[in-house]
């Protein structure tokens, strides 16, 4: 056993990283040798350790297995072109991952604990972060209330884990999305904006429907009149109509993307043109009737910036133009992929380099 910056380290005897192949790198089936641990008692964390995958144990009243109280982040570590790794914007995803553990009642996480346990844990495992273009280490924060009593009630106790796993594209062509005008992801004042597992679970059946017609994923709209755009999935979105960039805002129905929030100020850095603001269904349609709408993008840690070729609305699809290299989403997306990759300047201090 090993203690580097006070995190305990048990190594793998058997490490897994000659059974990937990472030629074929299928999003979520392989994960890195170690993950990073932290329990929540007594009204403290205890020490992080880091220590070999494995499955977990718990007793079945444990109450995440009840009451909902789980929460999770996606994040991503990219081989740089120099060989070193970057964990991309840890203080984003830590600020994000508490917002969300703060309205599930659960116990925030210090910053010391994610950061730290997180650059050790990619550090130990660093010959997991793949180097070919579109590919990344997925990192996955979560947290689950870890008590063993049954009853409606905030646990008294939660563990903290973050795992590892190489990962290619998720999407590698344009998707097909289906407008949801019956079922809802979220509602105002409800849990939209955080990133827990009911808002996965609740969403499964209108897609598992949709992609029973023939789509990849749904465009959820607003819960009130299903007229007003709101995200796709895990995803948020962004559309160019007459030349100007357009995405819903922020709101407690929508998820704070880190992608999105990223290329919003590459947008701003390079001087496009952009506005957050409301983005009707109607509005959606028109542009299409008109030849007005040029990109349509689903933009998030997974899908990074992934077009998407067909929108269907009330029954009927619309065609996207075939994807743009001088596009403007293209573009944002090539310049946070080179700073990711250490290929142009880090101005707004995202990269956390490793190993």
């Amino acid at each position: 056993m090993e203690t580097l910056t006070g995190i305990k380290i048990t190594k793998t005897k058997h490490s897994k990283l000659d059974e990937a192949d990472f030629s074929n790198l299928e999003f979520g089936k392989y994960t890195s040798d170690h993950m990073l641990v932290a329990d929540f008692y007594h009204g403290q964390w205890s020490d992080a350790q880091i220590v070999p995958f494995a499955n977990l144990s718990m007793s079945p009243t444990a109450l995440c297995l009840h009451y909902g109280q789980t929460v999770f982040e996606g994040m991503k570590a990219f081989r740089m072109k120099d060989g070193r790794v970057n964990i991309f914007r840890i203080d984003k995803h830590h600020e994000r991952f508490n917002r969300s553990l703060r309205r599930m009642c659960m116990a925030e996480i210090p910053y010391e604990i994610f950061e730290e346990g997180m650059k050790e844990l990619v550090t130990l495992d660093k010959s997991w972060v793949p180097d070919a273009d579109g590919s990344s280490l997925y990192i996955r924060p979560f947290m689950y209330a870890s008590e063993a009593k049954f009853g409606v009630k905030p646990s008294d106790e939660y563990r903290f884990i973050i795992f590892t796993g190489p990962v290619g594209q998720l999407f590698p062509k344009p998707v097909k999305m289906k407008v949801e005008r019956e079922y809802i992801r979220a509602a105002k004042g409800g849990t939209g904006s955080t990133k827990c597992g009911g808002n996965y679970g609740g969403a499964m059946y209108p897609t598992k429907l949709a992609r029973e017609e023939g789509y990849d994923n749904v465009i959820w709209t607003d819960a009130g009149e299903h007229e007003f755009i709101e995200e796709s999935g895990a995803m948020n979105l962004m559309f160019v109509i007459n030349g100007k960039l357009l995405t819903p805002p922020n709101s407690d129905s929508i998820l704070d993307g880190v992608t999105r929030d990223s290329l919003m100020i590459i947008a701003k850095d390079m001087g496009i043109d952009y506005e957050e603001r409301p983005v009707s269904v109607n509005e959606i349609k028109d542009a299409f009737k008109k030849g007005a709408i040029t990109e349509a993008y689903a933009v998030g840690t997974a899908a990074v910036a992934s077009p998407i070729g067909v929108i269907g609305i009330d029954g009927e699809n619309y065609q996207l133009p075939p994807v743009n290299e001088s596009g403007i989403v293209f573009q944002m997306k090539k310049k946070l992929d080179a700073i990711r990759c250490g290929t142009a300047e880090d101005i707004n201090n995202w990269n956390t380099i490793v190993g």
